[in-house]
Parts: C-alpha cells; sequence; structure tokens
C-alpha cells in the first residue's frame, strides 16, 4: 500500500485547477479527516470549504519538501509553500507538519505550524 505525500496533496488541492476538489480530497484524505491550524481543528468538510477557497485565489505555486518522515501509521513533513494570489501578492511559508495515516494510507489528521520566510532566502 501507498501513503499520501502532503506535497503530492498539496499540489493536487492547490495547483491543479484541472482537478476536481473533491477528487483531490478523496484522493489523500480519509472520510474522518481532521486538519488543526492555529489553535482551531477542522473536520473534513470544513478543511474542504478551506480548501476550496485558498484554491480561487491561487494563481500558481510550488511545494518544496524539505524533510520527511513515515513510520507506520505516523507522518513527520516540513516543506516550503510559495504562493502566488490573484490580488498579486505573494507568500513563502515554511510548514512543519505531523499526521497520522489512515489504514488505506490516505491521511486521517494533520497538524500543522508554521512561520513566513524572506523568499531570497535560501533554503
Amino acid at each position: 500500500m501507498s501513503h499520501a505525500r502532503i506535497a503530492e496533496a498539496l499540489q493536487a488541492l492547490l495547483f491543479e485547477p484541472g482537478c476536481e476538489l473533491h477528487h483531490a480530497l478523496d484522493q489523500y484524505y480519509a472520510p474522518d479527516y481532521t486538519h488543526r491550524s492555529d489553535g482551531k481543528t477542522l473536520d473534513r468538510d470544513e478543511f474542504a470549504t478551506l480548501a476550496g477557497h485558498m484554491r480561487s485565489q491561487v494563481i500558481k505555486g510550488a511545494v518544496t519538501v524539505l524533510d520527511e518522515l513515515r513510520d507506520g501509521a505516523t507522518y513527520a513533513e516540513r516543506h516550503v509553500l510559495r504562493v502566488s494570489l490573484a490580488d498579486g501578492s505573494s507568500h513563502h511559508r515554511e510548514v512543519a507538519i505531523f499526521g497520522t495515516f489512515a489504514e488505506d494510507g490516505r491521511f486521517r489528521h494533520v497538524s500543522e505550524s508554521g512561520f513566513d520566510v524572506n523568499p531570497d532566502q535560501s533554503l
């Protein structure tokens, strides 16, 4: 069984407009998925709403994986997310992910924490 990778999930969710949002959610996130960020936990429906809102604003972007580890059902990853938005702004954010997998290899839970980084900083 293969396990989901957050970089691939973010690529499908944010940067592939031809990929239906619910198809990406079904491919990478279990039905009982929860997402914790900024002290708030979202269920899968709330996460889908957030992802749809973000997707509507993103023009282009990329994910650069810095570290990634899987041990059984446990997942950890660190990446830099670079996005250009429809309003002309761009954001560069380093994010650390800790999560768990469902039995089928999709994400069951992800907790994330991150901070903005200078776009000129080398990784």
